[in-house]
């Protein structure tokens, strides 16, 4: 069902019926600051899976996390680099997606992690508040595996049915860049794709030493 998301009121009561399916372990559709994001609870494991299965994909290709806020890190991550949170700090909510080491205890099932989790605080109204509700959870593009990226709910419901129980739609996605991802999992910060945040926009904020040895 596609739930509307224009105004404050239906937007409260839209949110309300999103959240309750991903406490019950259902897969929603959600806005973000960049396309349209399918996700579920991180912690259920079979709603993990329900994900993956919706979009065409494999465990070899886990779900970045989506966060409330910068908090959150604490609780996911384990020994993240100085230079990580400063990152965090000055581009959340945003398009940044970060990579740390994953606490060791979680019980949770993202798929071939490697031990390692993606996380990104999305710079999107509808997008928080129902983060703020559910706490982490696991969102990839809201699209079949080789099909563009959704930008509406409407793009998201042709293409993936069924499989989502809740559609939330907040208009047209912004569209834009994808989030620039940066793995912090070693002795120095490494830029794993460059999107919306340049690499020089970056350096401003920790230093170009924080990268290492620039390849040539």
């Amino acid at each position: 069902m596609i739930l509307p998301c224009h105004d404050d009121a239906q937007t409260a009561e839209s949110v309300a019926t999103a959240v309750q399916a991903v406490h019950d372990g259902r897969v929603i559709v959600l806005p973000t600051d960049t396309v349209y994001g399918v996700g579920a609870d991180a912690f259920q494991p079979d709603a993990v899976a329900a994900v993956l299965a919706a979009k065409g994909r494999g465990r070899h290709m886990p779900p970045p996390v989506l966060i409330p806020s910068i908090d959150t890190v604490l609780g996911l991550g384990m020994d993240v680099a100085e230079k990580a949170t400063a990152l965090m700090r000055e581009f959340w909510p945003g398009a940044l997606t970060v990579i740390v080491t994953a606490q060791p205890s979680l019980a949770w099932d993202l798929g071939e992690t490697g031990g390692t989790v993606a996380l990104r605080v999305p710079d999107h109204p509808v997008a928080l508040a129902v983060l703020k509700q559910t706490g982490p959870l696991a969102v990839t593009s809201a699209n079949r595996t080789g099909r563009p990226a959704a930008m509406t709910a409407a793009d998201a419901e042709e293409q993936l049915g069924d499989s989502v129980a809740v559609y939330l739609d907040g208009g047209e996605a912004p569209g834009g860049e994808a989030s620039t991802i940066v793995r912090a999992t070693g002795p120095h910060l490494e830029i794993l794709r460059l999107g919306a945040l340049s690499r020089e926009q970056l350096a401003a904020v920790v230093g170009e030493e924080a990268f290492g040895e620039r390849a040539e």
